[in-house]
């Protein structure tokens, strides 16, 4: 397998697992709940393969000289991966956001307001 092959194979799972994430963010979004098991197991499934892709490319081959179609595969793979970061990062904070939602536990009370004294000491002291 040439460099570009692995880069192109690459950039296939990369854009995998991006549309995972987007299925993983509409889940989210609509149902409020943690994932089901099938898109648990796709996402496995693809960072294994991701983890083969990355093998490959860390072993090109020798001796390639088409610099400016690898310089193109690369850009397009870092936009991709950048989405996918961001998109991911999305749905680690929706998942955060409702699995304490879920918790059972009451929602914290709002602190009380200082009284308006107070805040004329502190306004005071540094002005």
């Amino acid at each position: 397998m040439t460099s570009l092959e692995a880069l192109q194979q690459h950039q296939k799972i990369c854009d995998e697992l991006y549309d995972l994430a987007l299925a993983e963010n509409r889940y989210l979004q609509q149902h409020r709940s943690t994932p089901g098991a099938d898109l648990l197991g796709r996402k496995k499934r693809l960072l294994e393969e991701l983890d083969a892709a990355l093998v490959a490319l860390r072993n090109p081959p020798t001796g390639e000289s088409r610099a400016s179609e690898m310089r193109a595969a690369l850009d397009k793979a870092r936009a991709r991966i950048l989405q996918i970061l961001q998109l991911d990062r999305e749905n680690e904070q929706l998942l955060t956001r409702y699995s304490l939602s879920r918790g059972g536990a009451a929602p914290a009370a709002a602190a009380p307001a200082p009284p308006a004294s107070m805040l004329q000491k502190i306004y005071s002291r540094h002005s």
